[in-house]
Formats: C-alpha cells, sequence, structure tokens
C-alpha cells in the first residue's frame, strides 16, 4: 500500500492541509458553494448499535432527507437495524428491500446506490477502504471514529481527506467531545491561554471489561474471517484494540490541549490479565502511556477494560497558572490554581449550553451542506487515530515509536479490499507480546 504522490511525510506532520490527493477529482454529487435544499439520500453502512444512534442522528438533524439504502456484513443485522430504525422514523426510512445489501462488499453498493450521504459505522478496521470509496464518488461523508487501525489505513484517510478538500464533499467524524459545548467552552478557554503555558496532560478511560457478542462463537460461525467480523471489537484489525477504539475519545481531547499537535513519540506498556481466553482475540485489557511532544510537554493516558476495579473517564492538563480537571461528559469542567477555583463551566441561564454532541455532529454537518460549505474535521481526527495507534505499537513491541515510525509503518493489518473474502485463508494472530519483536522500522513515507 505505497504512496506514489509527491507529498512528503513532513508534510503531513506539520499540516496535513497540505497534502494533496493522487488520481481523478469525482464529482461531487451535491451543489457546492451554493445553498442546497434538496432532499438529500443517505446511505447507511454499518448496522449495528453505535450506526443506530448516528443513523437516528442523522436523520433528526434535517427535515429534507432520507434514509435510501443501507449495507451491512450479516443479514440479521441488517434486518435488525432497519426494524429499529422505521420505527423511530416511519417518514423517512425509504429503503427497498432491493436496496438492503449485505456482505464484505454491501459498502459499495450502497455507495453506488444514489445516494449523496454515506454514515460510515462499521468495524473500524474497514473505515480507510470504506472512506476511500466514498470520497472517490463524491459522496458527503460521516466516519464514526476512529478513521484507521493501521499506518496504510492511516496513509490511505490522509489522502481521502486531501480529495474531499479538493472536491469540496464533506468529511465529519465521531470523535463526540468536539461536538460538545462543554469540552468546546472549556478548550477555547485553555487554548486561549487561561492554564498558561501547558506542561503536562493526563487522561485515563478505565472501564467494565466490555463482554461482548455472547450468541457468536466457534460454534455457529463458518470461517476464520466470520468468526472475527462477529466479534471485531476483539480483533486489532478490526477495531485497533480498545486504546485506539474506545479510549481514542481520551487521547482526542490530549490532542486537542496540545492544538492538534503529534506527539514526537510514545512509549508504552499493556496486556491481557483478564480477558484471556480465545474468544476475546487478541487485544489487550490495560494500556499505560507516555507521550511526549517536541517542545517538553509530557502526557500521560491510562486505560483498562476490567470489571469490578475502580472506574473513571478523567482529562487534567496542568499549566503555569492554573490545572484543568474535566470529566467525560458534562459534569465537571474546572480550572484550579493552589486551590481556588478560577473557573467552572456551566450550561448557561437557559442550560443552552446543555447539548448531546452526538447530535450535534450531524446538526452541523448538514447545515454546513445546506450552506453549500461542507465541513471537513479530516486533519484532526486523522492525527488523533495515528497518535492512538501510536500508542499501542509502542506497547505491543515494549520500543519507543516515534511519530515518523507510526506513520510509515510497513505493518498492515486490514487485508486489501479486493482481497477480504469469507472463505480466505486468514487465521486469528496471537496477541502480541512486548520485547518479543523488533521495533517497527522506519521508513521514508511519501503522501
Amino acid at each position: 500500500m505505497n504512496s506514489k504522490s509527491p507529498s512528503t511525510r513532513r508534510d503531513f506532520i506539520k499540516s496535513t492541509s497540505a497534502a494533496t490527493a493522487a488520481g481523478a477529482i469525482a464529482l461531487p454529487s451535491v451543489t457546492l458553494g451554493k445553498p442546497d435544499s434538496r432532499k438529500l439520500k443517505l446511505g447507511w453502512i454499518g448496522c449495528g448499535g453505535r450506526g443506530s444512534g448516528a443513523i437516528n442522528q442523522a436523520l433528526t438533524a434535517d427535515s429534507n432527507v432520507q434514509l435510501w439504502s443501507i449495507g451491512e456484513a450479516f443479514k440479521d443485522k441488517a434486518d435488525a437495524g432497519l426494524e429499529r430504525i422505521q420505527k423511530i422514523h416511519p417518514g423517512k426510512v425509504s429503503v427497498d428491500k432491493s436496496r438492503v445489501f449485505v456482505g464484505l462488499d454491501a459498502y459499495q453498493k450502497v455507495i453506488d446506490s444514489g445516494v449523496d450521504v454515506v454514515i460510515l459505522t462499521t468495524p473500524p478496521g474497514f473505515r480507510p477502504m470504506h472512506i476511500k470509496a466514498a470520497v472517490d464518488a463524491g459522496k458527503h461523508v460521516f466516519a464514526e471514529k476512529p478513521m484507521a487501525t493501521d499506518a496504510p489505513g492511516v496513509r490511505s484517510v490522509i489522502k481521502s481527506i486531501a480529495k474531499a478538500k479538493a472536491q469540496g464533499t464533506s468529511i465529519v467524524d465521531g470523535f463526540v467531545w468536539r461536538w460538545t459545548y462543554a469540552q468546546r467552552d472549556t478548550y477555547k478557554r485553555l487554548l486561549g491561554g487561561d492554564l498558561g503555558d501547558i506542561r503536562a496532560i493526563f487522561s485515563c478511560y478505565n472501564n467494565n471489561a466490555r463482554k461482548r457478542y455472547p450468541g457468536f462463537g466457534r460454534h455457529n460461525t463458518k470461517t476464520d474471517v466470520e468468526f472475527m467480523v462477529r466479534r471485531w471489537y476483539y480483533f486489532t484489525w478490526l477495531g485497533g484494540d480498545h486504546i485506539v477504539e474506545q479510549a481514542v475519545h481520551s487521547i482526542d481531547k490530549m490532542m486537542w490541549a496540545k492544538n492538534d499537535e503529534l506527539p514526537a513519540y510514545a512509549i508504552a506498556n499493556g496486556g491481557r490479565q483478564v480477558r484471556v481466553e480465545e474468544k476475546f482475540g487478541n487485544i489487550y485489557d490495560h494500556f499505560g502511556v507516555e507521550f511526549a511532544w517536541a517542545d517538553g510537554t509530557q502526557g500521560y493516558h491510562f486505560c483498562r477494560q476490567m470489571d469490578n476495579c475502580e472506574n473513571g473517564v478523567w482529562d487534567r492538563v496542568f499549566g503555569s497558572k492554573a490545572t484543568y480537571t474535566g470529566e467525560s461528559g458534562r459534569k465537571l469542567h474546572v480550572f484550579v490554581d493552589k486551590g481556588e477555583v478560577k473557573w467552572r463551566w456551566t450550561p448557561g441561564d437557559n442550560n443552552e449550553r446543555n447539548n448531546n454532541g452526538y447530535q450535534t455532529e450531524h446538526d452541523e454537518m448538514y447545515a454546513a451542506i445546506r450552506d453549500g460549505k461542507p465541513l471537513n474535521s479530516g486533519d484532526r481526527m486523522i492525527k488523533t487515530t495515528l497518535a492512538a495507534i501510536m500508542a499501542r505499537m509502542a506497547a505491543y513491541t515494549g520500543k519507543k515509536v516515534t511519530q515518523e515510525m507510526a506513520l510509515n509503518s510497513q505493518e498492515q493489518l486490514v487485508p486489501d479490499a479486493d482481497k477480504l473474502v469469507w472463505d480466505m485463508d486468514f487465521p486469528p494472530r496471537p496477541f502480541r507480546k512486548a520485547g518479543t519483536e523488533a521495533a517497527v522500522a522506519p521508513h521514508k513515507w511519501k503522501i
């Protein structure tokens, strides 16, 4: 998956907005630069729980949209997803049975079905190929986080981001706290200097074990690929491991505090203490990460998925003037200096700042499309994804992993789209043991 276009790796590290896409630019399916009042047809790809939430929010966001087609790897999930959304939005679902597509290639059939917007909520290992197909076809894209599970996927998405910018189509991400007013208000002050110089950042995402998919195992799946896709969360190529799939929300806020500058390197540890059976795939159940930025700022992130432990999702940013403490959601955001509260977030006199970020990300996406100024949040969403992958690579190898090593890694976890079939020879990989593998070798990648 080597790229051959002329921009350098350093162009991305400085600013992904400098990247240019390779290949022909597809004509977008919407009128750009002008208000757009047409009925927009939505294609929904990935009909699980988060996907059901996203399509509900998309249909809620705009009065003149309709769900036109759906795509899912498994028929039972497609049928269940369609039934759920029909009950919620009976007047906005126009999915003929001929536009219910099933299989690993269902995404392309949805994209080719005449839709204007695609909602990508499959397991994230598929995200780069789905983003590429949608952008190449000139569609607006909502993509749930994260954007990739390996470096080749990251590089693919970087090109798609640039192509979407060039043709003027949307790429909007599901990093929900970026769309939540409490965090927006807080980080605006933080980046505006209320904390002074940022010296250190802490985050944690400690949660329960998330024992998913009790109904599926080796006994009722026919191939390795079906077994893994049914239980996707537990396989790194599909989910990225929980530091990339779930705790990436916390890493995203660390990136936000650094104005989306990538860390220079990561050193990490992790392992499997509780989820050790085959059914739990090859992911870890805990990580601890040290990030270091070029200006000397240190970052520390911890995440854990174990039952009967102390849980919490917290963020702390230590500045020369004050310290910020935040709890996930809208619960607590406060700046403190020497025990004195300097600022505390409030939702406003009429609760007007107490929004649902999951809804706002769609509200703002469709408002921008209607205004003829589609949003593209690609630069920051792919940097956050790469930072999380860098941390995972450091834990898996036990080595220091630089941003260059992470971006240029040739380790491809996800098969190419044209090779991915149910009966391919692709047994689950054993979980990684730190110190038993060489660190990833840097390569000179050109975007």
